[in-house]
């Protein structure tokens, strides 16, 4: 998995070859494809990897019995932290220039990564719209809402290279505004009673 995921960093995902892998491994082309039968499961299982401990932390994270502002702030400030680790980062932007040219490795990465995420975040959210805790809404669309606003600002300074390494102070600070303008913009109805431990 580190040798994969070092060649697409490296070469891109179109220049990437499973004899290059196994070459450099030692080993022969037949043995790799023993394991995984085209370069498209073994970019899928590489983006497994480095997704998985994050996506069981998010998990962890969206508890529904913790009140809801915090709960929000948790998960707003772990997306922003592990989108901005360099590995992240250069994930992201391989997928960026490579997906025009290899539509199924784009499909992937969004598959694995960005709508993983959104699918944890949106069933959270369901739920504090069934507790009346946010207004009745499409809880994916919410989901979207809250993840965009939350990479609005350093994030995409990180992505397009006008940013390094952001402060923890600025990080913060991106936080505080996403769940501010989600929480205004989601609102429970007046006369809606809330239900649950979390307000």
């Amino acid at each position: 998995m580190e040798v994969a995921q070092r060649h697409f960093l490296e070469h891109g995902y179109g220049a990437t070859t499973m004899s290059a892998i196994a070459a450099t491994l030692g080993g022969s082309k037949g043995t790799l494809w023993n394991y995984f039968p085209n370069k498209e499961e073994l970019f899928s299982a590489v983006l497994r990897r480095a997704t998985a401990a994050y996506h069981a932390r998010i998990a962890r994270i969206l508890d529904e019995s913790g009140e809801l502002e915090p709960t929000l702030r948790c998960f707003a400030s772990n997306l922003l932290r592990q989108v901005t680790m360099p590995e992240s980062v250069a994930l992201h932007r391989l997928a960026l220039v490579e997906a025009g040219r290899w539509p199924k490795m784009g499909e992937i990465f969004f598959d694995l990564a960005p709508r993983h995420t959104r699918a944890l975040l949106g069933r959270f959210l369901l739920g504090a719209m069934e507790r009346g805790q946010l207004r009745h809404a499409d809880p994916a669309r919410a989901a979207h809402t809250l993840i965009t606003l939350t990479l609005s600002g350093c994030y995409q300074k990180i992505i397009w290279g006008q940013l390094d390494k952001p402060a923890s102070e600025q990080m913060d600070a991106d936080v505080a505004f996403a769940v501010d303008c989600f929480l205004r913009a989601y609102a429970p109805e007046q006369g809606v009673q809330q239900t649950g431990t979390a307000h």
